[in-house]
């Protein structure tokens, strides 16, 4: 089975006495029961061994339960690093906004009180990036700057954000 596989990757990247772990989308291809025994397990290797993991997913609110620290990308750039608690519940740059908008809420009160971030446009190409920011051809708030700069992540608080509307 798919939770078995997982758990033999697991078990042969231990064997290697690794201190960190790319965990690439470990847990996409398996039903919901078998993700939570891999997290289970995943946490408890953790915290005997003190390992650090990379965990790359897009099942947003898994990451948010795994994860210390988060860093959300766009078209392969770094758009926000910082404490999981933090970016979930105030994201700051425009596309951390919107992508966590879009998580699914099984309270039908509170889905229905939450304000859904639409993005229009097309998503640009990988291959051929827009100029400047790479989210501005999606992003509400882009100004003319975005299309000839590139924004560097920032210190804004306690985390990174690489967006003008956070400059000083």
């Amino acid at each position: 089975s798919g939770g078995q596989r997982q758990r033999i990757g697991i078990a042969r990247t231990l064997a290697l006495n690794p201190k960190f772990i790319v965990c690439d989308e470990p847990i996409s291809a398996l039903d919901v029961s078998i993700q939570a025994q891999v997290i289970n397990l995943l946490e408890k290797i953790q915290k005997e061994m003190g390992i650090a993991y990379l965990f790359i997913a897009h099942d947003l609110s898994m990451v948010k339960h795994i994860s210390d620290r988060i860093g959300v990308m766009y078209l392969g750039n770094i758009v926000e690093v910082g404490g999981a608690d933090d970016v979930y519940h105030e994201p700051l740059h425009p596309y951390t906004q919107a992508l966590l908008s879009s998580v699914p809420i099984p309270d039908p009160e509170t889905a229905r009180s939450k304000k859904r971030i639409v993005l229009e446009g097309e998503l640009p190409s990988p291959i051929n990036p827009p100029s400047g920011c790479v989210f501005r051809t999606r992003c509400p708030k882009a100004t003319e700057r975005c299309a000839k700069e590139k924004p560097i992540l920032r210190n804004v608080g306690n985390r990174q954000v690489a967006c003008f509307l956070y400059e000083k």
